[in-house]
């Protein structure tokens, strides 16, 4: 099967094409939904953001959001093909100094990693489809653990259109949610952290 073709769409690097990751599990984010998404959040959501990509697959989110103002990002991912095509894409866009890679399990890096000494602004949270919503349930319930997110933080989903929806945490509120085919993509701002 053909990797998909990826290409930064807005920002500094516009128009520069990502490698996608080896094998066929990878389901990069389509020029549709990032456009969407990217209006959705808006400059000012961007601009300066400290940004946590979670379940990272090529790296494209987190580069559009450097391409267009976030001061750093943290990806997390733990594919060894997929963090070889994130490390090749922020070399080839030129934001490797500002981003990290760590090449771990989402849960187990949450779980197991002290939370930041800057909280994140910005979350992408873009599992495979068929994660089990209680399993992005637990993950949405570890950041909202004290220290991971800024007070007001954004949290973006991005999973599969069908099945059960996750359990948000109760403090934090969805501004903004589309279906685009079978991707649905949700948009919550974080309250208070729950111990």
């Amino acid at each position: 099967m053909a990797r998909p073709r990826l290409r930064v769409i807005a920002g500094t690097a516009g128009g520069r094409r990502l490698t996608a990751p080896a094998g066929t599990t990878a389901r990069p984010t389509t020029d549709r939904v990032k456009e969407s998404l990217f209006a959705a959040l808006g400059d000012d959501r961007l601009r300066a953001a400290s940004l946590l990509d979670l379940y990272a697959g090529s790296g494209a989110l987190a580069i559009e959001a450097l391409s267009r103002g976030a001061a750093g990002a943290l990806l997390v991912e733990r594919d060894p093909d997929a963090v070889a095509a994130i490390e090749r894409n922020l070399e080839a866009t030129g934001f490797g100094d500002r981003a990290g890679v760590r090449r771990l399990d989402v849960g187990r890096f949450l779980g197991g990693a002290p939370p930041p000494a800057a909280p994140f602004t910005l979350v992408f949270l873009d599992p495979p489809y068929d994660t089990p919503a209680a399993a992005i349930t637990a993950v949405l319930g570890q950041l909202a653990a004290p220290g991971w997110l800024a007070p007001g933080a954004t949290v973006v989903v991005e999973r599969g259109a069908g099945g059960d929806p996750p359990t948000f945490p109760a403090a934090w509120a969805i501004t903004w949610e589309r279906a685009y085919g079978d991707t649905l993509l949700s948009v919550a701002t974080a309250g208070e952290p729950t111990a």
